[in-house]
């Protein structure tokens, strides 16, 4: 008998990408809020979003180091199961929920790839690096605290995608100022099949589902991000007219389910 979440299914089942859920992670983030063209942000949103009339334009590019575990110290297990993420979200509408839409996102690790997949998430493989904060003090140990500057950057194929600057200015003990949205995704799965190209053998509009939510040490302060024009890629149509805040913190949570709205 085969078993294994994903594939490669295996007898033993230790050869799949990903464990099972309960996923658990961990991460310290940096990101830039802004307002995109809502012309471009309306073109991405998949049938069943609508543009929210109160933000319409507005996204965010986030950094995130991230630490992965299941149910068996996957976490001991560093070279697997820690990755670095690059992403993008966009607010929306949702039968009059406001929400948030992840356009596009890379990560470094196929594990964290398969997982993102099955979320709905269109992850593709690219280079991701950001500025860490450690707790010996030193010019390079980017503390937290006024005045800290931090840094992400995103390449694939050799080529940079995204970058993004920010400089801490003052703590924010709201984090729904930033992370106030569900982020609702879509499930696809093409046919190889011919004549059945166009009838995708999973389309779903699903809404993530975090447990045990916790956002500590949040930060805000200035912002500045580039998204650069680049041959074979789109996400440049997502450039920033107008930057808002830059923001630093720690986030951890758990996924175990997800909701499928359509």
């Amino acid at each position: 008998m085969l078993k294994g979440y994903t594939v490669p299914r295996t007898p033993l089942g230790l050869a799949a990408v990903t464990p099972p859920p309960p996923w658990h992670y961990a991460s310290d983030i940096i990101g830039v809020e802004y307002e995109a063209d809502p012309e471009a942000t309306e073109a991405l949103l998949p049938p069943g979003l609508t543009p929210d009339p109160n933000s319409n334009g507005h996204a965010a590019l986030l950094f995130l180091d991230w630490q992965f575990t299941a149910q068996h110290d996957e976490m001991l297990d560093p070279a697997r199961y820690q990755y670095r993420e690059a992403f993008i979200l966009i607010d929306a509408v949702w039968h009059e929920t406001p929400v948030m839409f992840c356009p596009f996102i890379y990560v470094d690790n196929d594990a964290a790839l398969a997982r993102g997949w099955a979320q709905g998430f269109p992850k593709r493989i690219g280079s991701v690096f950001q500025t860490r904060a450690f707790a010996a003090p030193s010019a390079a140990g980017g503390p937290v605290g006024r005045g800290s500057r931090f840094a992400g950057t995103l390449s694939a194929h050799g080529v940079r995608l995204a970058e993004a600057r920010i400089k801490l200015e003052a703590p924010e003990p709201e984090v729904t100022k930033i992370f106030s949205r569900p982020t609702v995704n879509v499930r696809y799965f093409p046919r190889l099949a011919a004549g059945q190209h166009d009838r995708p053998a999973v389309n779903e509009l699903v809404m993530s589902i975090t447990d045990n939510l916790r956002i500590v040490e949040m930060w805000t302060g200035e912002g500045e991000i580039r998204l650069p024009q680049v041959a074979g890629e789109e996400m440049h149509m997502l450039a920033p007219l107008r930057t808002g805040l830059g923001f630093r913190c720690s986030m951890s949570y758990s996924v175990t389910d997800l909701r499928t709205l359509d």
